[in-house]
């Protein structure tokens, strides 16, 4: 395995990190659908042996289940391993989800992480989403997160899904650690401004979605279908024509892969990791295979006539 440091004043992280929403089960808008826990269980283990420090989960993911099973599974290495969690998503009895970002919520969301965890800190807490409902400013939000820091609950502090303009304002507050955005081959819309942003600010990042949610997984054809559990059944870019032309760029993808003895995801894990703004990709994960079977990319090495032929690919169609 290989690590490297969070922005500037960040701990040390594996370049490959494991995402547990789909281990969460059907409990968030039925996202993937049902989990088996021993399963997923199972996958830490898997990655805890191939040396995967980071793990990356959410209260929201299975509304609050996907915390638990991470923390079940990580309570024999606590001390070895990053575990970031993430805050303002909430839930009503009803299980309908808003966005929360106020003082209180943030405080409050992280007493019931740390509860769930079964810890006693946590690593990395990360806002989810900027506040839209409650219009909470992200200066409020990282008040909070600050406050967290301060009394020895959370050690650093990140965002996710934020642009630039929501950094700036969080920056007034104190330092973020880290910013975790959609990233891959199929969303390289960050390469222009906000990855040299974070660079140029200490920001550590933290991609998910680097397999697009299964797209560049190759094993996608035209006539694939999803669960009416699984959200990709109702995702322009995994259906219809959407998923035409995204299984006609992965096939050119392909023969990239191949050129350098490797499979279509270790390919898609080895262009974000080329970019030197990334600290590390986040690996969506349901079975041990999931992470063990990308890890060969970590010693792929992309040269820049390879990252343009396939950054005109995704720009293709």
């Amino acid at each position: 395995m290989k690590y490297r440091k969070l922005g500037k004043n960040g701990p040390e992280l594996s370049i490959v990190g494991f995402g547990s929403w789909a281990i969460g089960g059907g409990g968030w808008a039925s996202a993937w659908g049902e989990q088996d826990d021993q399963l997923s269980l199972d996958s830490v283990r898997a990655a805890l042996d191939a040396g995967i420090t980071f793990y990356d989960t959410a209260a929201v993911y299975g509304l609050g289940h996907s915390e638990e099973v991470i923390g079940k599974a990580l309570k024999g290495d606590r001390d070895k391993v990053i575990l970031a969690t993430k805050c303002g998503l909430v839930w009503n009895e009803e299980k309908q989800v808003s966005k929360n970002g106020t003082y209180d919520s943030v405080i409050r969301e992280a007493e019931a992480s740390l509860r769930r965890l079964d810890t006693d800190y946590i690593d990395l807490y990360q806002m989810h989403w900027p506040d839209t409902d409650q219009h909470a400013s992200a200066e409020e939000t990282m008040r909070a997160m600050d406050k967290l820091v301060q009394d020895g609950k959370v050690r650093y502090v990140g965002v996710s899904n934020y642009n630039i303009p929501l950094l700036e304002q969080s920056l007034t507050v104190r330092h973020v650690d880290s910013l975790q955005p959609p990233y891959s081959i199929l969303r390289p819309a960050i390469e222009k401004e906000l990855l040299p942003y974070c660079l140029e600010k200490g920001i550590g990042v933290v991609g998910y979605s680097s397999l697009t949610s299964g797209l560049l997984s190759g094993n996608y054809t035209y006539d694939t279908k999803f669960d009416e559990g699984d959200w990709r059944s109702r995702n322009a870019a995994h259906t219809g024509e959407g998923l035409r032309k995204n299984v006609d760029r992965v096939e050119k993808l392909k023969e990239i892969a191949a050129s350098f003895n490797i499979t279509m995801p270790q390919l898609a894990i080895a262009y974000v990791l080329a970019h030197p703004a990334l600290t590390s990709a986040i690996v969506g994960v349901r079975k041990p295979s999931h992470i063990t079977s990308v890890l060969p990319a970590l010693d792929v090495t992309l040269d820049e006539a390879t990252l343009t032929e396939i950054r005109a690919i995704a720009a293709s169609l």
